[in-house]
């Protein structure tokens, strides 16, 4: 059974993600059309066709690697200048380049006017306004966060975002000091160890607390900040069980607590050891529930979320780095650090198949996981290079200061700025996402990201 539902999980995020790539070319292709360019492909995937169909002027089809996808519109690049072409100024003849690079872009420019036939003259990309080349560009990548917010609306509004309630889901039976258990791991009690004043009280897993130290208790995060400053002090809590109140008397402990930040996660310090903090402490855990959110939590959940992979892409470098580092070492991966579609896969998997957890919360997570990847599609697709949309925004931005400038100062049109001499600079990048994307895949492989201890 925990194999079957493994493999539906991945199903799951693998369907999600092929339709967010079949949507985001979607994006491309509708302003393209719009705009009244000529599409001659929208293709899903890579490498040989596996079927296609045409329809009008557009030819719809699926190859074999599904590894992204692409809309191909004519007059991408505009035509050489004569210069370009080996004629000088004067008329002269120039010896032609046999570099690699310029052959490369030779063939490129070539492969674009072969596409081209009568009537296309007013129909090719590069003559676009610039504000059309631009919306065309983003429209993928915008494609992309309308899912995310789309799925982490179904998240935060349908299921609900998992909040702690007042109901006691575990009962620890005395205190291990914070820095033991990170050093040895230790767990269980040993001699010496004091008595959890939870446990004293008679505090078991089920219990409602509804007041402490004579004060109504309406959140988990309430009472535990109650907690925390009542450390040494005898005060009272009362908790329901069976339907029944009981009261009893409690002394919190003072004892060295990690300090959570907002995701409730430990602070480190600069050597990557917890923040620590003397608070009262009297060992009980919360139960976990998902508890619908109103709407207005679902953008700025998104914006915490851009904000987090945007992070990550700005320092990707050295994110990367770190992954190779850990997938030829010893050392942990990053649970925080980029991870490959193998890696997205496998985390669904081993969420579905956490049968101890209540079917709810894992769909819940698998929707979240795919509006991640949408959110993180959309922050990368901006990076402003070449093969990405962002470069070609960034090329179309370019020449409209070119010919801004120009118009200032009353010098000539420059004209279309030629993306086809970026192509050498395309092929880099292409050959490096290519590498680092072989990277994390061996790295999700060998080495996977922890996140369930």
């Amino acid at each position: 059974m925990s194999i079957l539902l493994f493999v539906l999980g991945v199903l799951f995020v693998a369907v999600g993600i092929a339709a967010s790539i079949a949507l985001h070319e979607v994006g491309h292709l509708l302003p393209a059309k719009l705009f009244k360019v000529r599409v001659t492909q929208y293709m899903i995937g890579f490498g040989p066709t596996i079927f296609s169909r045409r329809k009008g002027e557009t030819e719809y089809g699926l190859k074999a690697l599904p590894l992204g996808g692409y809309v191909s519109m004519v007059g991408m690049f505009p035509p050489a200048k004569v210069d370009d072409a080996g004629i000088g100024a004067g008329g002269a003849v120039r010896q032609s380049s046999t570099g690699m690079f310029q052959q490369l872009t030779a063939d490129a420019r070539q492969a674009v006017a072969e596409q081209l036939r009568p009537g296309d003259e007013n129909r090719v990309f590069y003559k676009l306004p610039i504000w059309k080349r631009i919306v065309i560009m983003l429209g993928g990548p915008l494609m992309n966060l309308l899912i995310g917010v789309i799925m982490f609306a179904i998240l935060i509004m349908g299921f609900g975002s998992v909040q702690a309630t007042t109901t006691v889901s575990e009962v620890y039976k005395c205190v291990v000091p914070a820095d033991q258990a990170a050093e040895t791991g230790q767990t269980d009690c040993s001699e010496g160890d004091p008595t959890a004043p939870a446990f004293s009280a008679g505090l078991q897993p089920g219990d409602r607390v509804v007041s402490f130290d004579g004060q109504d208790v309406t959140s988990w995060d309430q009472m535990s900040t109650w907690i925390r400053e009542a450390a040494g002090r005898e005060v009272a809590i009362s908790y329901v069980r069976g339907g029944e109140t009981i009261t009893e008397t409690i002394t919190p402990l003072l004892t060295e607590r990690p300090v959570p930040d907002l995701d409730g996660r430990p602070k480190l310090n600069a050597d990557g050891t917890p923040v620590m903090e003397s608070v009262g402490f009297i060992g009980v855990g919360s139960q976990q529930e998902l508890v619908p959110q109103p709407a207005t939590e679902v953008l700025p959940a998104v914006g915490e979320n851009l904000v987090r992979v945007t992070g990550v892409v700005l320092n990707l470098p050295q994110r990367v780095v770190e992954v190779g580092q850990a997938a030829f070492s010893d050392a942990p991966r990053d649970p925080d650090g980029p991870i490959s579609v193998v890696g997205v896969g496998r985390i669904a998997g081993e969420v579905s198949a956490m049968e101890e957890i209540p079917l709810e919360s894992r769909i819940a997570t698998l929707v979240g996981l795919v509006g991640g990847v949408n959110l993180a599609l959309f922050v990368f697709n901006l990076i402003p290079l070449l093969p990405l949309d962002g470069g070609h925004v960034a090329g179309a931005l370019w020449e409209g200061l070119r010919r801004g400038v120009a118009k200032i100062f009353k010098r000539p049109d420059p004209g279309p700025f030629d993306m086809a001499k970026l192509l050498p600079l395309t092929y880099a990048v292409a050959i490096l996402l290519m590498g680092m994307g072989a990277l994390l895949i061996y790295a999700d492989i060998v080495k996977p990201v922890d996140l369930f201890g």
